[in-house]
């Protein structure tokens, strides 16, 4: 059997070897927590190499993920599909061992980390989805869901602020099943922290209401086992065991210093890193007595099959239980939901009521929610005005966390990055909201979501300047062109409550990335569409208002300004001037539309062309062309009541008119 020191001396191996030949990486951290993730692997991780989505396995995250090479050792090690071959291309290009740890590149790899303090923050939310699933699902004597989150991270996700935003939720919400490491190195990329970051983080955890276990030496094997055990043991609080630690552990002349925290060790510094640690073989050479010691295939399949046989017994006790807890964790979505969304759809048409589409979002809520209790909702302490409180939704709180609904708090990019850690669990479709300016707040989560595809809900209302009085603070211009240019983000932002239904059930259907809401403040007007054109709103875009023969002027709007765009047709008609009017909720979602689609709504022969946004003008050119026009924003917005703004910016009959005119 061999030491622990030798079995954590393989991971401190492979990081210094595969950073030198990568000729770059982070060699210091994977070499200062190995004995910490030594043993939190070989005595306590319940996983299963052979099966990585196993639902019930611990998940861990590194969220310094700099210091990847860490986990690329420990899955390498313990019998994942990672092998040496994959290490040696460490930060090549299609490797699977990316520079960071990358969600679906590496199996694994339980979500992406590197923008420090958003891994912390997808943990609460892997925790928060854990204790609320086995809230909804577990059963006495029943713990079909029952595993732990583990979190790694450094000095730089403490001082990061989402840190804060979310691990004080945290402890608020009592998530017992959270354990986090602190590497305690004093060391960050410029040097010794202590003089830029003096926090005092056993007073700031124990004021969240963590458990906090200080004083731990990180490379002590036994301090570091008592101290998980005494973690599981609270499952009333989640805990932070303060591991201090050396970075580069083992190196004679750079341990403890910057020197390794992002830089490789160069050869001679390796060769006397082996021999200081009594490590005497080759690079990338792992003998098998330590392969064997690390294996975790056959103890994994052991608590696989366990787990299973603890599911069929559920399965007899509760079968339509346990049918709908094999639904959720599957990622599908009922079987009857289309249909029922289709119908809801039918209803509003038939209402056909001018609303504020914040409102008509709330009704499509009402309307779905019952149909689908993987909801998970939030919002960032604005509830009352985001309108995602429905009929069915139910706080979860520390004592009671079988509800549907996250009280936030001021927390927007805490929020946010939560919401990725849920969806990435599983069992949960979440969806947060905030003003749409505050997603400037949150704008990194979101990026992150659209990364890795995950279906993550993101509302968004008080979208323009149509929202008043609260002046250029709280007025997006720019935000919406952000969210249309982000790879795989879906950003739609509806005309009236028919296209918010249609929104909503894309958002809901779509699970290969996040969805962003964009929703008005003010009324919008219902818009009377044929069978045909409500079929075409799931398009992105289409004509909401036609001429007979060729048009002579295209006008395109969203929101609130497509009854702008409506208005101004009409008094172009008046005049002997024949206007298409496209409403596109969904610019992307359009663009990707076949070629024949695209031309029939906005044919290449009509080069007259009219954007009409009350946000930032210029993403509109790509469908205008540089011969058309946009009535949009180029300036931020002012505060006076929204009539007047609209007037003042030119959001006007009277300017849409002469704007196309112009253009003719």
């Amino acid at each position: 059997m061999s030491s622990r020191r030798e079995l954590a001396n393989a991971i401190r191996a492979l990081s210094m070897d595969a950073v030198q030949k990568a000729k770059s990486g982070h060699p210091g951290a994977p070499m200062g927590m190995a004995d910490i993730a030594e043993v939190l692997w070989n005595d306590f991780m319940k996983h299963n190499p052979a099966n990585t989505q196993w639902f019930d396995r611990d998940r861990f995250i590194l969220s310094n993920g700099h210091g990847s090479m860490l986990i690329y050792s420990l899955l390498h090690l313990t019998g994942y599909d990672v092998s040496i071959d994959d290490l040696k291309n460490f930060r090549q290009l299609h490797s699977k061992t990316a520079g960071h740890p990358e969600y679906g590149y590496c199996p694994g790899v339980e979500t992406t980390t590197g923008p420090l303090g958003q891994g912390i923050t997808n943990a609460v939310g892997f925790a928060v989805a854990e204790k609320t699933l086995a809230a909804q699902f577990n059963r006495e004597g029943h713990n079909i869901v029952d595993h732990h989150t583990y979190a790694f991270m450094g000095d730089g996700c403490m001082m990061e602020g989402i840190s804060h935003e979310a691990c004080s939720l945290a402890g608020t919400l009592g998530l017992g099943k959270l354990i986090v490491f602190w590497d305690d190195n004093g060391i960050s990329i410029d040097g010794e922290v202590e003089g830029w970051y003096t926090d005092d983080n056993v007073k700031r955890f124990e004021s969240y209401g963590w458990q906090v276990i200080p004083g731990v030496d990180g490379h002590d094997a036994d301090q570091i086992r008592e101290a998980i055990l005494a973690a599981q043991e609270n499952t009333a609080q989640p805990t932070l065991i303060c591991c201090k630690t050396v970075i580069g552990f083992g190196s004679p002349n750079k341990e403890g210093k910057e020197d390794c925290h992002g830089a490789p060790l160069g050869d001679d510094e390796i060769a006397l890193t082996r021999e200081r640690l009594g490590w005497t073989h080759p690079a990338f050479e792992i003998p098998e007595d330590i392969y064997a010691d690390w294996n975790a295939v056959e103890a994994g399949t052991h608590a696989e099959n366990d787990w299973n046989e603890r599911l069929a017994s559920y399965r007899n006790e509760y079968p339509e239980l346990a049918a709908e807890f094999l639904r959720r964790i599957s990622g599908e979505l009922p079987a009857d939901f289309s249909d029922k969304a289709d119908a809801y759809i039918a209803d509003v048409v038939a209402k056909g009521e001018t609303i504020a589409s914040r409102k008509a979002s709330q009704n499509a809520l009402n309307a779905y929610g019952p149909l689908l209790p993987e909801l998970l909702g939030g919002s960032a302490d604005l509830a009352g005005s985001n309108l995602t409180l429905w009929s069915g939704a139910k706080g979860i709180s520390a004592d009671d966390a079988s509800g549907n609904y996250l009280f936030y708090g001021v927390r927007e990019f805490g929020m946010s990055a939560i919401m990725n850690g849920i969806a990435l669990h599983g069992g949960f479709i979440p969806y947060g909201a905030t003003f749409l300016v505050f997603m400037e707040y949150a704008r990194n989560a979101l990026r992150m979501a659209a990364l890795m595809k995950q279906r993550a809900i993101h509302v968004y209302t008080h979208d323009s300047i149509g929202l008043g009085e609260d002046g250029p603070t709280h007025q997006p211009i720019e935000q919406v062109a952000n969210l249309r240019t982000t790879p795989n983000m879906s950003c739609w932002r509806p005309a009236d409550a028919v296209e918010s239904a249609v929104a909503w059930k894309a958002a809901i259907e779509r699970a290969d990335g996040p969805t962003a809401m964009i929703f008005s403040r003010q009324g919008l007007a219902h818009q009377t569409r044929t069978d045909e054109q409500i079929q075409n709103i799931k398009r992105g875009g289409y004509i909401l208002k036609d001429t007979d023969g060729q048009p002579d002027a295209i006008v395109i709007a969203t929101g609130s300004e497509v009854g702008l765009a409506m208005d101004s047709a009409q008094a172009l008609a008046a005049e002997g001037i024949k206007v298409r009017v496209v409403s596109m909720p969904e610019t992307t979602l359009f663009a990707s539309q076949d070629a024949e689609y695209r031309e029939s709504v906005l044919p290449a022969a009509v080069k007259a062309r009219v954007a009409v946004e009350a946000l930032h003008a210029d993403y509109w050119y790509k469908f205008v062309g540089l011969d058309g026009a946009v009535v949009g924003m180029t300036t931020f917005g002012e505060s006076a009541p929204a009539g007047d703004l609209f007037k003042h910016f030119g959001f006007t009959v009277e300017n849409v008119v002469n704007t196309v005119k112009s253009v003719l």
